[in-house]
This record gives C-alpha cells, sequence and structure tokens, in this order.
C-alpha cells in the first residue's frame, strides 16, 4: 500500500509541491543500500567537488606573490619566433620580480614557464582536463590540475595582476575577452593587459576601433586597456609601467 504524498514539502530552503514531493525521505536514501548509486554523479555532489577545486587552489596559489598570466597557442613550435619571444618576456618579467603562470602545457605556455623556470623565477602551471590527454611540461615547477573550466579562469583573474596575450586560438581569445569585461565592468582593477605580436592582433584591434566603437558597443576608453607590441622588452616595461 503506497503512502499518499503530502500537500507541500520542504527540503532545507526549497518548498516542493504536487508532483515535485519526492516518494522518500533523503535520510531513507540515504541508509537504503538496495537503492541506486547514481547520486555519485548528480549536480548537488558536484558541488562538492568544485569547492574542493577552489579549495585547492587558493590553498596552492595563496603566498604565490606578484605573477603576470601569459596567454598563447599550444600549437606554437619551439622554431616559432613567438616561442622565443615567450621564453624572454618571461625573463624579463622574472627580472622585474614577478612569477609567470600558464596553462602549463605546450607551445607559448611551455615557452614563458622556461623562461620563468631558467632565470629562477617562479614557474606556475593550471593545467586543465580535456579529452585528449594533456600533461603539464616540464619547465611547471608549481603546477594544480582542474576538471572545471571556471575554477581554473578563477585562478588565472585572482592570482594575476595581468595577462600578457601571444597568438593563440579559441582558449587564448576566451582569456582575453574576459578580462576585459572583468576590467570594463568593474570586477577587477589595475589590470593591463599586452598584446603581443602587431601583425596577429592588427585586423581584432582595427575591427574592435572601426566597428564596435562607432557603433557605440564600447567606449574609447575601454580601447585604452590593451597594449599591442612587438618587443618583448617594451612588452615587459609596458605591464611593469600599468600595474
Amino acid at each position: 500500500m503506497s503512502k499518499q504524498r503530502p500537500a507541500e514539502w520542504r527540503r532545507g530552503p526549497m518548498r516542493l509541491r504536487r508532483d515535485a514531493v519526492p516518494e522518500s525521505t533523503t535520510d531513507q536514501r540515504l541508509l537504503d543500500h538496495r537503492g541506486p548509486h547514481d547520486w555519485l554523479h548528480t549536480d548537488p555532489w558536484r558541488v562538492m567537488r568544485i569547492q574542493s577545486e577552489f579549495v585547492e587552489g587558493f590553498g596552492g596559489l595563496a603566498e604565490l606573490g606578484a605573477s603576470v598570466a601569459i596567454f598563447g597557442s599550444a600549437r606554437t613550435s619551439p622554431e616559432d619566433p613567438m616561442y622565443d619571444a615567450a621564453r624572454r618576456i618571461a625573463e624579463g618579467l622574472c627580472a622585474a620580480g614577478y612569477g609567470v603562470i600558464t596553462g602549463g602545457g605546450p607551445g607559448i605556455m611551455e615557452a614563458a614557464n622556461r623562461g620563468a623556470s631558467e632565470c629562477g623565477g617562479v614557474s606556475v602551471g593550471l593545467g586543465i582536463e580535456l579529452p585528449h590527454e594533456q600533461t603539464l611540461n616540464d619547465w611547471v615547477d608549481i603546477g594544480i590540475n582542474f576538471r572545471y573550466f571556471f575554477v581554473r579562469k578563477t585562478m588565472f583573474v585572482k592570482y594575476s595582476q595581468g595577462y600578457i596575450v601571444m597568438p593563440g586560438g579559441f582558449g587564448t581569445m576566451d582569456e582575453l575577452f574576459e578580462a576585459l569585461t572583468l576590467s570594463q565592468t568593474g570586477k577587477i582593477t589595475t589590470f593591463p593587459i599586452v598584446l603581443y605580436g602587431s601583425e596577429y592582433w592588427r585586423g581584432l584591434v582595427d575591427w574592435l576601433r572601426d566597428t564596435m566603437l562607432p557603433a557605440g558597443m564600447i567606449a574609447e576608453e575601454d580601447l585604452d586597456r590593451v597594449h599591442l607590441c612587438d618587443d618583448p622588452e617594451d612588452a615587459v616595461r609596458w605591464f611593469v609601467a600599468n600595474d
């Protein structure tokens, strides 16, 4: 004989009525070993995983000190001039007293971590779980792997004084425009952003100035948030001056 459901059910801050009222209590489901185990994979349980990633990230980076995030393509080969430029920029930042944070992968990320590590600076890699396994490069001295992109991105913003953005793909663009949005809306302050490689970035910058600005989608001061350059020393010098 089935029990009649109550007209209203309270589950913590939630109020449930009609068909939303469960047929059993949370304690019943917890103590019944015959029940299904899919609760391990539901969203409420994932909150604990997410929380643990924040705790691990905050704990691991809390004493990091002033640092700069360097972004760029994982596909850049060591023979590419951009690889050498990223390495030199990291060395310059190290000499200026900054640590370097990257996504911990190959390409530009490896070059930046290498530059920081070789000059005796702090070299950090924040990796991400991907369908195609990507391990942290050999030049990462402090590494953290994340399951969730948004947790990882929070760490980049929280523990970086600003970004230096080398040529890259969708991931690089994502980090760039998130930083611009947070800066524009005042969520982060004093956050210099360098776009390195004028030939690569010129089309985007021109589109922002010639299309978005006249359309009223951005303001003139939004364009001043970025510095376009082609010289590693200039990138470091401008960053330090605007930090």
